[in-house]
């Protein structure tokens, strides 16, 4: 049955690749460009998203070697539930945006070639089933690779725009930075274990070694520049808002946790966590989550702000793998396996709703012409379905009943409650964990409050959000399958469970998941919570029933004749709720400022800068530039001169190893 599975997905790749192949030679025909691409990547998912939950459900391991050896390493491909998880979210997700891209490519039909942006996804597609099947480190990192690549020329499809090319370099530059880590991790692990296999990789963890800790950084560099840990996120906020927002659906919904996956994929080979370990996420998870979703209540823009809250639950998720690791170093089980599961489950969790937000967020974008949230509003009575499915994926997100959200960060806070044979100072870091998750809730509720509220209620504040429409059909089919899914994984919280048990137990070491008999409860609080709301909407709807309804504007205080600019804007709202965190952020005001008894103009402006960016990052870039241009004397041009440099160097590395260096 496996290796049914390890076909189909395989299968999956292939169709993939015949399909980018085909919209190549396809040349300038965007009419076959946009058919046989989203085509290709829907079959794709529906041919590979079973072998996926066929492989979950089994809970057996395939490893499997092909004939075409590599460089060093093999390139090997398997299957086990780690992978099974992260392929399931990879095919719903890239098979649902597909669908979204039908309608949403159509747009650009008369205006771009559609042939790059369509192979692009599909090679990106593919190229995270590569990473996920991958058994060999350097088979890992060649998908790792193609996965950067591709991702940057999607980003960077309208390129002629000055603001997505600095973005795409800012992109291009962080993976690559977070490549050479990897490469480093997996050649000081393929030297202590003699291999680049996992196989051996995994033996090799079974012994503690001297460059465990090491390998350990490198992985949380490496892995986490991808998924975007503070202060490694700094190419998140440009990237997402300029990519076409099917593209940003999926960077943000599957893409940014290959970076989850590799981190607990490594964790694997580096044996018993030490205290530290635990230590440093729970303290990561905990920075990124508040910098994030602070930094999202700042934001103008609607896919900026998303992007931040990417940030932010992937912070969560960080907080988690903390927990299983101190779980895992005092061999709590009940706090390793819960944190781990929590963790695992968000990533299914954030992936259905961030690409729900990010494809109401192109819907809307898509029919105003911007993404301004102070040039938006009132588009719930003209854009009802996307509305409605913006709001589940928004109450989704924040972690709220009865949706999906809120059930994997019930299993942190069980995990953290669960500290039962921790000593006090384990119990300071479990504490400090509860708080900044509890935090983080509260900030995101005001946050969607505020996205919700700016974006579809109220009075249009420009003429494109008065004549916005509904998009096309498969757009929103795709965003109504993806608020279904939210939804069905909140009332049957078992189902989710199910779905990570067989993994969260492989890495907290335990033979399975604790019973979880508070599920079943879940799911009539669930279904309490529905009912409560339909009561009250029938009952509302029998009160009036008798009435006459008028609709009319906004009361405006008295003002006889109030307009859209005297409601609340995004800046207005969240002002009262970043004050305490003035300190933390990078704040820009433009003011001009009314003059005179009757002022003729006046004008205020404030944006927030990236923190990180602004004051670790660029002052840390501008000093490395300052310091490589010392070197400068030593490039003269002349080619002699650098094979002269190559002659030293192999020489220099020769004595080295004749000296008794490693390998000698």
């Amino acid at each position: 049955m496996q290796s049914i599975a390890l076909s189909l997905v395989v299968g999956a790749g292939a169709v993939l690749g015949v399909s980018a192949l085909i919209v190549v030679l396809a040349g300038r025909s965007n009419r076959v460009a946009l058919g046989v691409g989203s085509g290709g990547a829907l079959l794709a998912a529906l041919v590979g998203l079973p072998g996926a939950i066929t492989a979950l459900v089994s809970g057996a391991s395939t490893d499997v070697a092909l004939p075409w050896s590599l460089p060093v390493g093999s390139l090997r491909l398997g299957l086990d539930p780690l992978s099974a998880f992260f392929l399931v979210a990879v095919f719903v997700v890239f098979g649902l945006t597909a669908l979204y891209g039908i309608g949403y490519l159509a747009g650009y039909h008369d205006e771009r070639r559609l042939a790059p942006v369509t192979a692009g996804f599909n090679v990106l597609f593919a190229s995270l089933l590569l990473v996920v099947l991958a058994r060999d480190g350097v088979t890992l990192l060649l998908g790792w690779e193609a996965m950067s690549v591709s991702s940057y020329f999607l980003v960077t499809f309208e390129s002629e725009r000055d603001s997505v090319r600095r973005a795409g370099t800012t992109f291009l530059i962080a993976t690559h930075i977070g490549a050479l880590a990897l490469v480093a991790l997996f050649a000081l692990l393929a030297r202590h274990a003699g291999g680049f296999a996992f196989a051996e990789l995994a033996r090799g963890g079974q012994t503690a070694f001297a460059g465990a800790n090491l390998c350990f950084v490198l992985a949380l560099l490496g892995f986490g520049a991808k998924a975007g840990f503070w202060p490694l996120h700094f190419w998140l906020p440009d990237a997402h808002p300029v990519a076409p927002s099917h593209v940003s659906a999926v960077l943000s919904g599957v893409m940014i946790k290959m970076g989850i996956y590799g981190f607990c994929r490594v964790l694997a080979f580096l044996g018993p966590p030490p205290l530290w370990w635990g230590a440093l996420m729970v303290i990561v998870g905990a920075i990124s989550g508040l910098a994030g979703v602070v930094h999202a209540l700042a934001q103008h823009d609607l896919k900026r702000m998303l992007a931040y809250c990417s940030v932010e639950n992937v912070g969560i998720i960080g907080l988690g793998l903390g927990l299983g690791l101190l779980g895992r170093h005092y061999g709590v089980a009940l706090v390793a396996a819960l944190g781990y599961a929590g963790a695992l489950l968000h990533v299914l969790n954030h992936g259905l709703s961030k690409s729900l937000l990010f494809q109401g967020a192109g819907s809307v974008i898509h029919a105003t012409g911007t993404g301004r949230m102070d040039r938006l509003g009132g588009l719930a009575r003209r854009m009802p379905a996307t509305s409605l499915a913006f709001l589940v994926g928004a109450v989704a997100i924040c972690g709220l009943p009865p949706l999906s959200g809120f059930v994997s960060e019930y299993l942190i806070f069980l995990g953290a409650f669960g500290n039962g044979g921790l000593p006090a100072h384990a119990v300071g870091l479990v504490l400090t964990a509860l708080a900044a998750l509890a935090l983080m809730g509260g900030l995101a509720a005001g946050c969607f409050v505020r996205g919700v509220g700016v974006v579809f209620l109220g009075e249009p504040r420009s003429d494109n959000a008065r004549h916005a429409h509904e998009p096309a059909l498969a757009m929103r089919a795709a965003m109504m399958t993806l608020a279904l899914a939210c939804v069905a994984l909140g009332f049957a919280p078992v189902v989710g469970v199910g779905l990570v048990a067989r993994a969260a137990a492989t890495l907290a070491g335990a033979a399975g998941l604790p019973s979880l008999g508070s599920l079943p409860a879940l799911s009539g609080l669930a279904v309490v919570l529905s009912l409560l709301v339909a009561g009250l909407a029938l009952l509302r709807a029998r009160l009036l029933k008798s009435r006459s309804v008028a609709h009319g504007p906004t009361w405006g205080c008295g003002y006889a004749q109030p307009t859209s600019r005297m409601q609340y804007t995004a800046a207005a709202f969240a002002e009262p709720i970043l004050g305490p965190f003035a300190l933390a952020l990078q704040v820009r005001t433009q003011a001009q400022l009314p003059e005179g008894y009757f002022p003729r103009a006046a004008h205020f402006e404030r944006n927030v800068g990236d923190t990180a960016g602004e004051r670790v990052l660029v002052p840390a870039w501008r000093r490395f530039l300052h310091l490589a241009l010392r070197f400068k004397v030593i490039q003269h041009g002349r080619t002699q001169i650098y094979l002269v440099y190559m002659l030293v160097t192999l020489v220099a590395l020769l004595l080295w190893q004749m000296g008794g260096g490693p390998g000698g």
